[in-house]
């Protein structure tokens, strides 16, 4: 029965869990026995317990963890300017923003979230959900978030972002500072 439950999570393609969703998949109301059975896979590693009530496999995805600490909250900001070629300057943080802002060492990486307002931070326009439990944001909702967040941002590639785009997500914001600060930009 156990193996079973080892078997269901290496199957699944997500790579980090919550408790909540290891009790989904292995279909057990008992909570009790499912932390024990979750505490003998991590001793044992086959699991691995990153933080209270969040489990992972080997080489789990920093992203799928970034994700699940806070929720709601979406990788945005630096990390996706980088990845999108936009910003150079290198930083293995991985920053997200959320309802509060913290900076946690998990695992041998930093996160780092920064705290939005509610109204923008559950708007999904812009934000790529993957169905591995990754919310990440377009390279165009990144500019606007880090733009709206620290009121200037240094761009060493800023060709690749749309302009229509940015201008549509705008309304996302609500701010009338944002948009001169965009309207500066481009």
């Amino acid at each position: 029965m156990s193996t079973d439950l080892v078997f269901e999570i290496y199957r699944d393609k997500r790579t980090v869990f919550t408790m909540q969703e290891i009790a989904l998949l292995a279909n057990e109301p008992d909570f009790g026995r499912l932390k024990q059975r979750i505490h003998y896979f991590v001793n044992t590693g086959k699991l691995m317990n990153l933080r209270r009530g969040i489990y992972a496999k080997d080489n789990y995805s920093p992203e799928e963890l970034a994700c699940k600490i806070y929720t709601p909250s979406y990788i945005s900001l630096e990390y996706v300017l980088r990845k999108s070629g936009i910003i150079f300057q290198y930083s293995s943080q991985i920053t997200s923003v959320s309802y509060l802002s913290r900076i946690i060492h998990v695992g041998g990486y930093e996160l780092k979230y920064r705290k939005i307002k509610n109204n923008i931070l559950y708007n999904a326009t812009g934000i790529v959900m993957n169905n591995n439990g990754i919310n990440i944001a377009s390279p165009e909702r990144a500019f606007l978030d880090i733009l709206y967040l620290n009121n200037e941002v240094y761009l060493d590639s800023a060709h690749s972002l749309k302009e229509d785009t940015v201008y549509n997500l705008l309304s996302i914001y609500n701010s009338k500072q944002l948009n001169k600060r965009v309207t500066n930009f481009f």
